[in-house]
C-alpha cells in the first residue's frame, strides 16, 4: 500500500533495533535464515546498549553523568555509519585530483536478480570486474581517442532501490581523463561524458555475460531459477539479456573535489535503510518514506507487512568480508599512493599530505552533523569526560531473550 507522505508526529520514532525486537521472533520461526542475518539482527538490537558496555561521562561543570554505550560496528546497522563514513571521507581528500569528475552508474538487469541473489559473492564479484574491465578497455583503446591510457576510479555498491527491492548496481567516481601509458602525461577528457553511454552499456554486457559463463558451474539455481541452471536455461537466459539495452547512466561531471566529497557523504557507507526512514510499527507492519524516482523523487510513505520488511531489509546482507568499495586502475590500493602523487606532480598541484589528519571523534562528529558531542546534554555548558568502564552484560542474549526452540542455520 502507498500513500502520500504525511507529517512525522513528535512522537519517538521506531528504529530497526525495534523492529526487530518486536517483529524479529516471529520472522526467525516462519524463514529460514543464513547465520550471517541472524548475527546482524543481534547486532542491531544491541548496538549502543548495556549488552556492549560502554563507558560513564561526567560533565567537568554541573557533575551530572550519562552511560555512553558502544557500537556494534557492524556494517548493516543504520547507527554505526555516521563516524565510519567521517574516517573514510578524511582519507578521500588526500586522493583527490583538482580536476573535474564525472559520475557513471552501471546497473544490471532484473532478470539477474534471483541468481545474483542466490549466489551474492560470485556475481557481485562478476559485476565490478565487467565494470572494471569496461572502463580500462575503453580508456586503452586508441581508436576512441588519440592514444590510450591508464584510468582510475572507486565504485561503490547499492543493492536496493527507495523501496528496500532488489536492485544491483554500481555507482563509480572517475576524474575526468587518465595517465598516459608511460605515466608521464595526463590525458583529459575534452567532452561532457568520459565515454559513450550507448557503447559503454554494450561492451559492459558483453563482458559481464563473458565473465558469468565463466563461472557458470559455480553458480546454484535453486527454486524458481532451477530452470536457467540447465545448458538449454542459461542459453535462453543469455539471448534474453542480449536483447535488451543494459543501463549505463552518465550523470553531469562534478565541479570539483569538494562536490566529490560531497557525493561520497551521501553514498558510501549507506545501508538499505536508514532509521529516520522508518516512520512508525504496529498491527503487524511497518511504515517508511521513500522517494519515488518516477515522479520527480516526490517523498511518499509505503506500509509493508512486518515480516516483508524485514526480509526486503536482510535481502541486501553482504557476504562475509566482501568489498562493497573498491578502487580501481591506477586507483587500485597495491598502487595508488605513487600514481596519486605522479598525479598531482603533472596536474601541478602542492604536495598534499597523504595520512590522516588524526581528528578526534569529536571533530569528527561536529564537522558531519554540526554537533558537539562532547558538550553536556544537561547544562549545556561543561565538557563531559570518560570516567568508568562499564562491562558487557553477560545476562541472556536477543535470541535466549525471545525463547526460540532452535535456530535454523541455512549458510
Amino acid at each position: 500500500m502507498v500513500k502520500t507522505a504525511n507529517s512525522i508526529s513528535d512522537k519517538k520514532t521506531p528504529e530497526m533495533a525495534d523492529i526487530f525486537c518486536k517483529y524479529g521472533k516471529a520472522y526467525i520461526e516462519s524463514h529460514l535464515m543464513p547465520l550471517e542475518h541472524y548475527k546482524i539482527m543481534n547486532s542491531i538490537v544491541v548496538c549502543r546498549t548495556a549488552a556492549l558496555g560502554g563507558h560513564v561521562e561526567v560533565c567537568d561543570s554541573c557533575g551530572k553523568e550519562q552511560n555512553s554505550y558502544n557500537s556494534c560496528r557492524n556494517r548493516h546497522c543504520p547507527k554505526c555509519q555516521a563516524l565510519t563514513k567521517a574516517r573514510w571521507i578524511e582519507a578521500r581528500q588526500a586522493e583527490l585530483l583538482p580536476i573535474l569528475y564525472f559520475h557513471n552508474v552501471f546497473t544490471l538487469p532484473h532478470e539477474l536478480n534471483l541468481i545474483t541473489l542466490a549466489n551474492k559473492r560470485i556475481m557481485l564479484d562478476i559485476l565490478f570486474r565487467a565494470v572494471s574491465s569496461t572502463l580500462k578497455e575503453f580508456a586503452q583503446n586508441p581508436t576512441r581517442y588519440k592514444e590510450g591510457g591508464k584510468i582510475g576510479f572507486t565504485a561503490v555498491l547499492h543493492t536496493w532501490n527507495q523501496k528496500l527491492l532488489d536492485h544491483f548496481h554500481l555507482h563509480c567516481v572517475i576524474p575526468a581523463g587518465y595517465l598516459s601509458e608511460d605515466g608521464e602525461r595526463w590525458i583529459h577528457s575534452k567532452k561532457k561524458f568520459l565515454f559513450p553511454v550507448k557503447t559503454l552499456s554494450m561492451v559492459f554486457r558483453g563482458k559481464f555475460v563473458e565473465l558469468m559463463e565463466e563461472a557458470f558451474h559455480d553458480l546454484i539455481f535453486p527454486g524458481k531459477i532451477a530452470d536457467i541452471g540447465t545448458k538449454a536455461g542459461f542459453g535462453e537466459l543469455k539471448k534474453q539479456l542480449f536483447s535488451k539495452d543494459w543501463v549505463v547512466y552518465s550523470k553531469q561531471p562534478f565541479g570539483g573535489p569538494e562536490q566529490v566529497l560531497e557525493y561520497l557523504g551521501r553514498y558510501v557507507h549507506r545501508v538499505a535503510i536508514s532509521n529516520n526512514r522508518i516512520i512508525d510499527m504496529g498491527n503487524n507492519t511497518v511504515t517508511f518514506s521513500y522517494k519515488d524516482r518516477k515522479n520527480d523523487d516526490v517523498q511518499k510513505n509505503i506500509v509493508l507487512d512486518a515480516n516483508e520488511f524485514i526480509r526486503r531489509f536482510l535481502l541486501h546482507a553482504l557476504p562475509k568480508k566482501f568489498m562493497r568499495i573498491r578502487h580501481c586502475g591506477f586507483m587500485a590500493n597495491r598502487c595508488k599512493k605513487g600514481n596519486i602523487i605522479k598525479c598531482r606532480k603533472i596536474l601541478g598541484q602542492g604536495n598534499i599530505p597523504d595520512n590522516l589528519s588524526r581528528k578526534s571523534v569529536e571533530e569528527l562528529m561536529l564537522e558531519l552533523t554540526g554537533q558537539d558531542i562532547s558538550t553536556c546534554p544537561f547544562c549545556k555548558k561543561g565538557k563531559l569526560t570518560k570516567t568508568l568502564k562499564i562491562p558487557e552484560q553477560t545476562g541472556p542474549g536477543f535470541f535466549e531473550r525471545l525463547n526460540l526452540t532452535t535456530i535454523k542455520d541455512t549458510s
